[in-house]
């Protein structure tokens, strides 16, 4: 099937890491784009700071589809590092149980705050024949070595080697490379830096392999590990260079060629992982001779008071800590309602503006929905293509994703519908009705979308239409009466009926073409 690409994606343009410039997207592939995203490593419990690259993404993807393109998404897992079996071997867990405990805790939460599921998700531990294939290409290339045992065997530790591929730090414009030992303890970066900082980041610490003295150069980075003596048999592999296990820049190399090739278009994560990760990935990649990502993009952190979001800081939010006080759609608006690489200061100040924006959205589509269908009128659906999405939300989304923007725009457009609710011009109602969802639809927002519906605090759309009738009935029938009240000039009566609709929920407003209800949000 061909898919219809819209005229507007001619004028989308992202920012590419690699260039620190905006530039327009041009695909590989005519109709296609192939993103890969790094995933989680599931040695513990998301939190939003994890949560917050999972939504951004989402929306991107979700714009690409909008326009029209075929997007194959690809985002790893990676379920086994030193972290996990150092926290498995505390816990008394094996390393394996642990990490799929929590790989479904992330996809629990992913489905929550409604992330599309990816197109493949590949674990880490499923592609070790492909990392294994990857590193020997590096050594018969001459970018990669194995560290040999006193009596010449090998020793299960695999390097790249950075001074054999001159272009390393293309991707951040630095050539640090991996510090040694001496040097990794001295140098720190800000707390908060921009896509645009380079230098070491004090969240992102070098891999301890990475820290050995057998290293031909202090640059060089770890492909491949020899197992710890702590290590249990279970997490060891039989290679050509000796047992052990994969490092962790080997892994994404290998994962984004087995699912979209020798290159693709979009290479994306957190902030926290251009450097070294990213800049590893890069320089493995191009130096197997694959041309890889042809676009970086990068999130930026989410934090409090300014500093990241770590559990090593202590200060991360568990998704089911901010769910005590707020709906999963309240905390994915709270997350994805800024710009993907602007800092996003995490709060109540923030998850009550996301609150505010749910109440105000939401009490659009209600009045809208029963207006239409007090008229005998389909509800329309969030099916507005790109080209007939508001001018103002398509140049704000082709501008980088700029989500402040296109919020801009979906309010304007409601502010438009309650406007032609009140004039009772229906078909206005539902011209903005299927514009205001088809926007929210792009930030994965549509209210009235079957992935919110049935929770507390989301609307509820066909399975509930035969109760909203019923309820419908009794409360047009009290306001009847209050209107034949308020003719008659019998205000006392009017007002009685109005505090007792009040006082079971529902909100009366009263217009110019009559009054309609609403059920009160707490």
């Amino acid at each position: 099937m061909t898919n219809t690409i819209s005229p507007a994606a001619g004028a989308l343009k992202v920012y590419n890491t690699a260039t620190h410039s905006i530039i327009p997207f041009e695909p590989l592939r005519e109709g296609h784009v192939g993103m890969y995203v790094c995933g989680a490593t599931v040695q513990s419990s998301p939190h939003v700071g994890h949560l917050r690259a999972a939504v951004a993404f989402d929306i991107i993807r979700r714009w690409f589809m909008k326009l029209g393109y075929e997007v194959t998404f690809v985002r790893n897992v990676t379920d086994i590092d030193d972290k996990i079996l150092d926290k498995s071997a505390t816990a008394g867990q094996q390393w394996w149980q642990r990490a799929y405990i929590y790989e479904r805790e992330f996809t629990h939460a992913y489905e929550l705050l409604g992330v599309l599921a990816p197109t493949y998700e590949p674990r880490a531990t499923g592609h070790v024949p492909e990392m294994v294939e990857l590193i020997q290409r590096l050594i018969a290339r001459g970018h990669a070595y194995v560290v040999q045992n006193p009596d010449g065997t090998p020793s299960g530790n695999v390097y790249f080697s950075v001074p054999s591929w001159p272009q390393y730090g293309e991707l951040t414009h630095q050539e640090t490379g991996t510090l040694s030992a001496s040097d990794a303890t001295s140098t720190t970066e800000s707390a908060a830096p921009s896509v645009d900082k380079a230098g070491a980041d004090k969240y992102n610490p070098v891999d301890a392999a990475d820290l050995s003295e057998d290293k031909h150069s202090p640059r060089d980075f770890a492909l491949w590990k020899a197992p710890k003596d702590t290590d249990p048999l279970s997490a060891r592999w039989d290679t050509p260079f000796g047992p052990g296990r994969p490092g962790w820049h080997i892994e994404c190399s290998a994962m984004s060629h087995k699912y979209l090739g020798d290159e693709f278009d979009i290479h994306g994560g957190g902030l926290d992982l251009r450097f070294p990760h990213h800049e590893n990935e890069v320089a493995q990649s191009h130096a197997a001779g694959w041309g890889f990502a042809q676009v970086w993009m990068h999130s930026a952190w989410v934090t409090q008071k300014g500093e990241k979001m770590s559990k090593s800081l202590g200060n991360g939010l568990s998704l089911e800590n901010v769910l005590e006080g707020y709906t999963p759609w309240m905390v994915r608006f709270a997350l994805g309602s800024v710009q993907y690489r602007s800092m996003l200061e995490w709060g109540d100040q923030t998850l009550d503006e996301a609150k505010a924006a749910y109440e105000r959205i939401t009490g659009f589509l209600e009045r809208a929905s029963a207006a239409l269908s007090q008229a005998g009128r389909a509800l329309p659906e969030a099916d507005a293509s790109a080209d007939e999405l508001p001018e103002q939300f398509v140049k704000a989304m082709n501008e980088d994703f700029n989500i402040p923007g296109a919020l801009g725009s979906i309010f304007s457009t409601v502010r438009e519908g309650n406007s032609s609710l009140a004039s009772a011009d229906l078909d206005e109602v539902a011209h903005a009705l299927r514009s205001v969802r088809s926007m929210l639809d792009v930030l994965g927002l549509d209210p009235l979308n079957a992935q919110w519906s049935g929770a507390s605090g989301r609307i509820d759309t066909e399975e509930s239409s035969a109760d909203h009738a019923a309820l419908d009935a009794l409360v047009r029938a009290q306001l009847d009466a209050r209107a034949a009240a308020r003719a008659s000039k019998d205000f006392a009566q009017a007002d009685a009926i109005r505090d007792a609709l009040n006082a079971a929920g529902i909100t009366i407003e009263d217009g110019p073409h009559g009054s309609t209800w609403t059920l009160t949000r707490s």
